[in-house]
Parts: structure tokens; C-alpha cells; sequence
């Protein structure tokens, strides 16, 4: 809530995004207090709040683990098999998209884009692009990751 009263001189729309991303960095995810505290702050809706938090798909409003895994499922991935990599990750991990891992370990996302569409088929863990999967490197590429 400290980053809400620091920032109560930008009133409307305009700092926004930033308070968003900010307080997604600092707690790992954007919180409906958060929210709540922020909506008031800058006199907006807190349904639009909630909207914005929800359209970027690098927000979360829920807690994910220390590794986010994050598959494309735009068209242009799909037909590069993206598919395949979401089963593979559902596989080794035991988890859907939208869930996380009980050990805290991997929480699985779906996205519109991760900007590896010539790597395809893709995925991106936490900031690194892995890139021309295959299960077997999958498999691999999950181990490595703590």
C-alpha cells in the first residue's frame, strides 16, 4: 500500500501501468488490495483497474511460482505446434495452464505472444526464450531450472 500513498499525486489514468507493473515486481503478483488501495488513490473504477490488470498478460492477480512459464497461443504458434508444448509441460509437471506446481517451483501461463515466433515452437521461462522444442528438450530445459 506504500506505493499507493507514494504515488497519490498521479491522479487518473496516466501512471497506471506503471504503478501496476511496479507492485507486480515488488509482491509477484497485484493483489485485490492492492487494487482496491489504488482505485481509490487515483479516484478510477476499480473495475477498470481490474481490467487493465487482467489484459496484460505479464500481471497476474493471483500468487504464480518462482518460474513462470509462459506459452504463445496465438495462431502463427499453434500451427508451429505449440500445442505439443503445452502437452509436454502438462506432462512433466502435472500441472494446466493457470495452475502452479504445490512445490512453488513452475506455474504455467498462456499468452497472445512472446516474441520468439521464429524459434517457434517456443516457450519463455521467467526472461529466457527457449526456442525450436521438442519434448526431450523440454524435459531438459524444466530440470534445469530450480
Amino acid at each position: 500500500m506504500d506505493t499507493v500513498k507514494e504515488h497519490s499525486a498521479h491522479t487518473g489514468r496516466e501512471g497506471l501501468l506503471a504503478l501496476l507493473e511496479e507492485e507486480q515486481r515488488k509482491s509477484g503478483y497485484v493483489s485485490e488490495k492492492f487494487i482496491a488501495g489504488l482505485a481509490q488513490s487515483l479516484e478510477l473504477p476499480i473495475g477498470e483497474l481490474y481490467g487493465v490488470a487482467t489484459f496484460y498478460s505479464f500481471l497476474s492477480i493471483r500468487p504464480l511460482a518462482r518460474n513462470i512459464i509462459r506459452i504463445c497461443k496465438s495462431i502463427p504458434c499453434y500451427l508451429k505446434n505449440s500445442v505439443m508444448i503445452i502437452e509436454a509441460v502438462e506432462g512433466q509437471l502435472g500441472i494446466r495452464p493457470g495452475e502452479s506446481t504445490s512445490d512453488g517451483r513452475f506455474s504455467l501461463e498462456l499468452t497472445n505472444c512472446i516474441g520468439a515466433c521464429d524459434k517457434a515452437p517456443a516457450m519463455l521461462i521467467n526472461s529466457d526464450v527457449h526456442g525450436n522444442l521438442t519434448p526431450e528438450k523440454i524435459a531438459q530445459i524444466l530440470k534445469s531450472y530450480k
